[in-house]
């Protein structure tokens, strides 16, 4: 039986109020743990998002998870800027400098369509969504109206906040959030986020709570659940127990963990002498065996 995604689920009158609910934070802003509290009809808030959503490119991505991408790729749209300041970035192009078009609410629905109908993609992959989450409510509402029946994928930074992670409850059927770090030290030298572990901690628990263990069809796609993804920083084997921890003791047994190994020094990285290497095979072998010590369920590699 085909999965039927969650937000065709909803009732109009559940969508308006979720939808009238974000449309607050466009004129005080307070989405992500930031809470910069901006106007962002008249002025950028931290993470540099103005009212109208920045695209920066969409498509089929076959670079992700596999059980995300399938045949024809997952439907990644990317957006631009983050309420990240991450000095390693290898997306700094649109996180930092917020490369990409402007669209409306609208077009930011027919992009939907165009990714389900022209590409044919397994899913829609929002690629840091948290600042346009009232663009993005609306959006799959109209997408939804004229056919829309893929699954939405939030794939975000880890920074969010449990009071907006609630609006996208019934709308968002799989989470793919970072886990960075453990310690406030980290978070804040890498990220500008002390309260970085505190803060995503929090909002993955919101997250298993909705979505629960990741689920997979007859073609080992997945349609719900909660994939958690954590780059393993060179010298960060600490850190990264401390996390695996967390998913061990915390989180839903099935919900299932990328371990990945792709870190290279990109942005600012070369500022700081331990993060300008890649990380040594030993280092991701050392984390991976923790990891099935631990008995967690591991994406394919």
């Amino acid at each position: 039986m085909q999965y039927k995604p969650c937000y065709l689920q909803l009732k109009k009158e559940e969508f308006d109020e979720k939808i009238e609910a974000g449309k607050k934070h466009l004129t005080q802003c307070t989405l992500c743990p930031r809470e910069c509290g901006v106007d962002r009809t008249k002025e950028l808030g931290y993470c540099q998002a103005g009212v109208e959503v920045k695209v920066s490119s969409f498509g089929p991505h076959f670079g992700e998870e596999r059980e995300l991408v399938g045949r024809r790729g997952s439907g990644t749209i990317f957006f631009g800027h983050c309420n990240l300041r991450c000095v390693y970035c290898q997306n700094h192009q649109l996180s930092f400098g917020g490369e990409g078009s402007k669209y409306s609410v609208e077009q930011l629905a027919e992009i939907m369509l165009i990714v389900q109908d022209y590409y044919l993609c397994s899913n829609i992959n929002l690629v840091s969504p948290t600042h346009y989450v009232p663009q993005i409510l609306e959006a799959v509402y109209l997408a939804s109206q004229k056919g829309l029946e893929l699954p939405i994928v939030y794939n975000c930074g880890g920074y969010e906040k449990v009071d907006t992670l609630k609006l996208l409850d019934g709308v968002v059927d799989i989470y793919m959030p970072d886990l960075k770090y453990y310690s406030r030290e980290w978070g804040k030298r890498y990220s500008d986020a002390p309260d970085y572990f505190e803060r995503a901690s929090q909002a993955v628990l919101e997250m298993d709570r909705q979505v629960g263990a990741l689920k997979l069809n007859e073609q080992g796609l997945a349609y719900r659940g909660l994939l958690i993804r954590h780059l393993i920083l060179p010298g960060g084997l600490v850190e990264t127990k401390e996390v695996l921890k967390f998913v061990k003791n915390k989180l839903s047994p099935g919900v299932l963990l990328n371990l990945m190994d792709q870190y290279y020094p990109s942005h600012k990285a070369f500022r700081y002498t331990e993060l300008s290497r890649r990380i040594t095979r030993k280092e991701y072998n050392d984390a991976v065996r923790y990891a099935q010590l631990l008995g967690l369920r591991l994406a394919a590699v």
